[in-house]
């Protein structure tokens, strides 16, 4: 597919049994399998797809609270944020032993986007759930604990997202989707400490009163993230029914139009990690949104040219 095709993809369902709103994904490659989480489902899910086909039933993890992100842990198992702290599991299904307990007020907030770096340190942001202030920080779990990186009260977010490094490790990018804003920092892999931040990308805001149907132009807000070989990175746009893939000057290449209103995150995977995969939503969505989106809250993937890079693992 060359870049002029983006305008017009070529979409195929993985799963059939919606999410109510899908996120996290990331490939296994040892596996060949796609995992994520249903965060008000409150569980975990994973499928092994050839081409653009799930293998057999889609398998659930049920959890008894919302699971913000997950990643691999090498050597084997999942590595979790969940609303009360990070957990590691050793095998699917299995115990959860925590980490961590999660340093904020559990009845505000609760972990959201993260994945790991190429070091094997986990990360993941939080979301300030009365949405009034920008509260949301990124934490680092590494060897010595966890870590406020970026955030608080000083420069914190309200909703965590789209956090993504390009492929040399010395760019980070973080976004804030209720600002409507992708920021880019220099990245110190050793340290793990973000410097010279700057606006990547500035979304216009949702207009007042603005819902779906309206014919008030509204082009979404920025979710989750991946970055392909290239340095490129995708963002989707929640509510823009669109996925963004911008060079690493911050120019927009290609728009990408999506299956449901509202894309999640996206990865990539498959033997080559040509395949596109993308989360979306359908929780809260409105009944007329979802009569033409029939397929929100579904995962959906497409081929691309330009090859992902691999899923981190965590290291214990």
């Amino acid at each position: 597919m060359h870049a002029s095709d983006l305008s017009s993809p070529t979409w195929a369902a993985i799963t059939t049994e919606p999410n109510g709103l899908g996120e996290s994904p990331f490939w296994h490659p040892q596996e060949q399998r796609l995992y994520w989480v249903d965060i008000p489902g409150r569980r975990i899910a994973r499928v092994a797809v050839q081409g653009l086909q799930a293998l057999g039933p889609v398998e659930y993890w049920p959890l008894t609270q919302e699971p913000g992100c997950i990643a691999p842990v090498q050597g084997g198992g999942l590595v979790m944020a969940l609303r009360d702290g990070i957990y590691l599991a050793r095998e699917w299904g299995g115990p959860l032993l925590r980490l961590v307990a999660a340093p904020y007020d559990t009845a505000k907030l609760r972990f959201n986007d993260g994945k790991c770096d190429a070091q094997g340190r986990f990360w993941a942001g939080s979301l300030y759930e009365p949405k009034d202030q920008a509260l949301g920080t990124l934490y680092m779990l590494d060897g010595q604990g966890l870590h406020a990186m970026l955030g608080g009260d000083k420069d914190g977010v309200v909703t965590a997202n789209g956090l993504a490094w390009s492929p040399d490790g010395r760019t980070a990018y973080w976004a804030d989707t209720a600002a409507h804003q992708i920021r880019a920092f220099d990245f110190d892999a050793a340290s793990g400490q973000f410097t010279n931040v700057r606006v990547f990308y500035q979304a216009a805001p949702k207009p007042t009163g603005w819902a779906w149907g309206s014919s008030t132009p509204y082009g979404g807000r920025p979710d989750g993230a991946a970055v392909d070989s290239a340095g490129c990175y995708w963002s989707a746009q929640y509510e823009g029914g669109r996925l963004l893939r911008f060079s690493p000057k911050g120019e927009v290449l290609a728009q990408v139009p999506t299956p449901a209103f509202c894309p999640t995150m996206p990865c990539f995977g498959g033997p080559d990690l040509k395949t596109l995969f993308v989360t979306t939503a359908r929780h809260g969505r409105s009944e007329a949104e979802l009569a033409q989106y029939p397929g929100a809250g579904c995962v959906w993937a497409m081929r691309v040219e330009v090859a992902g890079l691999n899923s981190c693992h965590f290291k214990i």
